[in-house]
């Protein structure tokens, strides 16, 4: 299970928590504009590409994106969507057949914006193609965005849905129609002090700040983290410098971490946030927090020589980094 949101401050940030009872050996790849993804269909190998930062597990020096944003500031993550993803069996002449694990670069190496991704989207068949044996085909839905606007990806029994996402906000199930339509039994949060609307009657009194939130779920299902990372995101408030936007960014996901013991899956395995990811969509920086490390970490893709050929990686820094005062 996890989370990913959008946040507009000066510059605009994306990113999300992955959540798993175990992680798949993530990385910090950078994809530089002349490395030749291995698509299954070689008509989608360009000779230069836009150069692209994300978190991926390696196989075969091949990267497999979790989430990645590309240097023109278009954006995608993939959140699992289990028991309503439906991809093709076969291919369709004619179509651009696309791998779930293609999708990502797919995209990113070619479009710049959420506009030119609607365009591209429009021939696509995604189909049900796994990288190989060990690493069978992820079920998801996909949160797409760039510095003006966001959409939602699915791919159901009914096709393709591409649906407008005004909060910046994607979890996994229910489909992102349903998970929209929720927030209508939440209007009545607020950040603001509560008024007695219950009656005229009684002489009600807040007892505590922070009471015009009451209601607001705080369980770890998909659903209430989508109600619960829209209002905090919402109603967030930073100031516009990049380490108070980052700082905010990292908060406002924190509101939905999952800690170990709270969900448990059994054979003595509990679902974690395994990292955290920010990315500043303007200046092409990638942070991260990871679960046993709460200190932010940064690659910036623009340090790199992007016009190589050879993939560039950094492992997680997974120990914690506590600074002693005294």
């Amino acid at each position: 299970m996890c989370t990913a949101i959008t946040y507009q401050t000066k510059d605009t940030y994306f990113g999300r928590t992955l959540d798993y009872d175990f992680s798949y050996g993530e990385d910090i790849v950078i994809m530089p504009r002349n490395f030749l993804f291995p698509f299954h269909n070689k008509d989608f190998i360009n000779k230069k590409n836009y150069a692209m930062i994300g978190m991926a597990h390696l196989a075969e020096n091949v990267p497999l994106f979790h989430e990645a944003v590309n240097e023109k500031g278009l954006g995608i993550a993939g959140l699992n969507f289990v028991g309503n993803a439906y991809y093709s069996k076969e291919k369709i002449e004619g179509k651009d057949n696309v791998a779930t694990f293609e999708l990502i670069p797919w995209i990113l190496t070619r479009c710049a914006t959420v506009a030119e991704t609607r365009k591209l989207l429009k021939n696509m068949n995604l189909i049900d193609r796994a990288f190989n044996e060990k690493l069978p085909v992820a079920t998801l839905h996909w949160i797409i965005a760039d510095r003006k606007e966001t959409i939602t990806l699915e791919v159901v029994k009914d096709g393709i849905k591409i649906y407008e996402n005004p909060v910046g906000v994607l979890t996994n199930n229910p489909p992102f129609k349903e998970q929209m339509f929720q927030l209508n039994n939440y209007m009545h949060l607020s950040a603001k002090d509560p008024k007695n609307c219950f009656s005229d009657k009684l002489s009600l009194q807040k007892y505590s700040r922070g009471m015009g939130a009451l209601g607001l779920p705080g369980d770890l299902s998909s659903q209430s983290r989508f109600i619960r990372a829209a209002f905090v995101k919402m109603n967030a408030v930073s100031l516009e410098s990049e380490i108070e936007s980052v700082n905010q960014f990292f908060h406002i996901l924190g509101s939905v971490e999952q800690q170990r013991g709270c969900c448990d899956v059994g054979d003595g395995k509990y679902e974690i946030t395994i990292y955290t990811s920010c990315y500043n969509m303007n200046q092409g920086i990638f942070y991260y927090t990871t679960y046993e490390n709460h200190q932010i970490t940064a690659v910036s893709m623009y340090r790199e020589e992007l016009d190589s050929d050879q993939i560039i990686s950094y492992p997680l820094i997974q120990k914690e980094q506590i600074k002693m005062q005294n």
